[in-house]
């Protein structure tokens, strides 16, 4: 769909919307709520507020088809980097709207795919559409829209339900509550309540150079969380087929069974090629592979530790480092490096 634009820009600051779907923009049907081409555009350009001129001026782009985010997929991720990137010289700021279901996942990827940064991308969605009288949907586009626009944080962000976040810090945490997202392990970036309360010195700094886009592109990687009696034929089914990364989603600090045959498994596939990079099960904490026997003999094994990144900034960084055709042990050393604010190593 072509996009559409609210008043003329003048001296307006401009910020670029990038409409992939979600419950945001849904209407009721007869089998639940669907999106519908067009119809978040109209309901926006009926109220005032959109209008107003203490708002920036901004573009809706309408993807096509529009997503509920369960569809989402890498190459989605790919597409939405590209719009931003295709864009990135003629608007201030830019915002995302997504279904909330697996945006942490995508913002976490696009932080990744666009380097050098130097402008704010700012993900946000709802968990009651735009268009029913009591929903979260208009305070966190207003909010989003005023954020881009007047505070030009250089990242990848997500805002939902009073607080800005960064992208690869935060998972949902809630189906039902409008405050749905989590930052567990590092603070927010701002909080919406009487006034926007920016904290900049949490921000990243502003990069050097021109911005860069390097996509995803076809990496196999796998998710596996352990659970008590897991055995290890299936671990060894899931390790068999031809998977270049697995996240493993261990219990507490970073800790596996001991189990020899278990422990064999692994280093089995570390010893071909594979990555497979430890991360906690536990929403606070960080993996420490050096306090307990049990996390020591996975670190033995060829496994790197994902310190305390979330499960979307884990698999997301694992696909796009397998998609830039670094040595193997370029991608375990990397993992286990900040490179977009995604994890913190405890001081040696």
């Amino acid at each position: 769909m072509e996009p559409t634009l609210n008043q003329s820009r003048g001296q307006r600051r401009s910020v670029y919307i990038a409409y992939t779907g979600g419950t945001i923009g849904m209407r009721p049907g007869s089998r639940g709520y669907r999106p519908e081409p067009g119809f978040l555009a109209d309901q926006m350009s009926r109220l005032p507020v959109f209008a107003d001129a203490r708002m920036p001026s901004y573009t809706v782009h309408e993807y096509a088809p529009l997503l509920d985010s369960s569809n989402m997929t890498p190459e989605d991720w790919v597409k939405i980097g590209e719009d931003i990137y295709d864009h990135y010289d003629r608007y201030d700021g830019f915002i995302v709207l997504h279904g909330t279901d697996t945006m942490a996942f995508s913002a976490s990827a696009l932080s990744f795919m666009l380097q050098r940064l130097g402008k704010p991308v700012i993900f946000t969605g709802s968990q009651i559409p735009f268009m029913e009288l009591r929903t979260d949907a208009r305070e966190n586009l207003v909010t989003s829209l005023l954020l881009a626009s007047q505070h030009p944080l250089p990242e990848v962000s997500l805002f939902v339900g009073s607080r800005l976040l960064r992208a690869n810090r935060s998972t949902k945490v809630s189906a039902n509550r409008f405050l749905a997202f989590d930052s567990p392990n590092y603070p927010p970036l701002g909080r919406a309540g009487v006034d926007l309360e920016i904290y900049h010195g949490r921000a990243r700094s502003r990069p050097q150079g021109d911005i860069a886009f390097r996509p995803v592109r076809d990496a196999r990687v796998a998710d596996l969380r352990l659970f008590p009696g897991i055995t290890v034929d299936i671990l060894h089914r899931i390790l068999d087929s031809p998977l270049q990364g697995l996240v493993l989603h261990t219990y507490g600090s970073g800790n596996a069974p001991d189990d020899p045959a278990f422990l064999d498994t692994l280093r089995e596939a570390c010893d071909r090629g594979m990555v497979i990079v430890n991360c906690t099960q536990c929403l606070e904490g960080s993996v420490d592979m050096w306090g307990y026997a049990t996390g020591r003999a996975l670190l033995d094994a060829g496994v790197v530790s994902g310190f305390d990144m979330t499960p979307e900034a884990a698999l997301t960084k694992l696909y796009w480092l397998l998609s830039l055709d670094h040595p193997v042990e370029e991608v375990r050393r990397l993992m286990q490096e900040s490179l977009r604010g995604e994890l913190t190593r405890p001081q040696a």
